[in-house]
């Protein structure tokens, strides 16, 4: 079992390291903490975090797979007792009506807001953004220097850097996400028109996209050599349509996305041919 030592600023700085590494997500990763760290006072003394983490055994997806299946028989058989209860035996012709509905079509539905044009980012918004960010960081006690610019694409790209920035990133970038979706609301509201915003600190989204694109090509290779479905952990949006789009080419895997959110997750199955 393949194991490294990873030493970072903070635990979470350690934690994401040995992720990236290993190229799996956060559920997939064992890990013992070897040195917790501390800032010192006023940087003196201070200790990195220090962890020794390895990927977890194989077999778990496989058993997530199956608790997903009972569930999803499970609500089979309680639909079909509800529907004897009150209905005749002239509706058994209908009893392959739950698989229409959980055909994965729920995720193009949300696609058309990736087409959505963007409005020209105005100077009032990106200030406004700013400094909705600023009073956010000093609240916490954080000196953050923050860069805007629009991309190439139209949107207002921030960046944060400062000293302990995994606090902003978060288990699996929760916390950065969740600072994202305020700022894209303080940006709608200060201008017409649709604007979106991202936001990023130690170039997190590109490592994190590297990560998912890495996990879904070793999770269709185990689906073709096992010839088994396979679930992944829930995720957001933007992180789902990074893996369907990363096997949007293999032939030989199919991907869609099931559940409600937060906890809508993609699944990729075995093209049967």
């Amino acid at each position: 079992m393949e194991e490294i030592t990873v030493s970072a600023k903070t635990l979470d700085d350690a934690i994401t390291e040995a992720l990236i590494q290993l190229g799996v997500t956060s559920d997939k990763l064992d890990y013992d903490v070897i040195e917790k760290g501390s800032s010192g006072f006023l940087g003196i003394g201070a200790k990195q975090a220090v962890i020794k983490a390895r990927r977890k055994v194989e077999e778990e997806p496989v058993k997530e797979e199956v608790r997903e299946e009972i569930k999803k028989e499970t609500k089979k058989e309680t639909k079909k007792e509800f529907k004897k209860e009150n209905k005749k035996d002239n509706r058994k012709d209908f009893k392959k009506e739950p698989k229409a509905k959980e055909e994965p079509k729920a995720e193009p539905r949300k696609e058309p807001r990736k087409e959505a044009e963007l409005a020209k980012v105005e100077d009032a918004t990106i200030k406004a953004c700013e400094e909705f960010l600023h009073n956010v960081l000093d609240t916490m006690g954080m000196k953050v220097d923050i860069t805007s610019e629009v991309d190439e694409e139209g949107a207002l790209s921030i960046n944060m850097d400062g000293e302990n920035m995994g606090i902003l990133i978060g288990k699996r970038g929760q916390t950065l996400d969740s600072l994202q979706y305020l700022t894209n609301r303080v940006a709608n509201k200060t201008q017409e028109g649709y604007v979106r915003v991202k936001l990023d600190t130690e170039d997190y989204r590109r490592r994190r996209k590297e990560t998912l694109e890495n996990l879904a090509k070793n999770i269709a290779h185990k689906v073709k050599r096992t010839k088994k479905t396979i679930s992944l952990e829930p995720m957001n949006p933007y992180e789902r349509r990074i893996i369907h789009s990363a096997l949007q080419s293999d032939r030989n895997v199919k991907t869609h996305s099931e559940g409600e959110e937060p906890y809508r997750r993609v699944v990729v199955t075995l093209v049967r041919k």
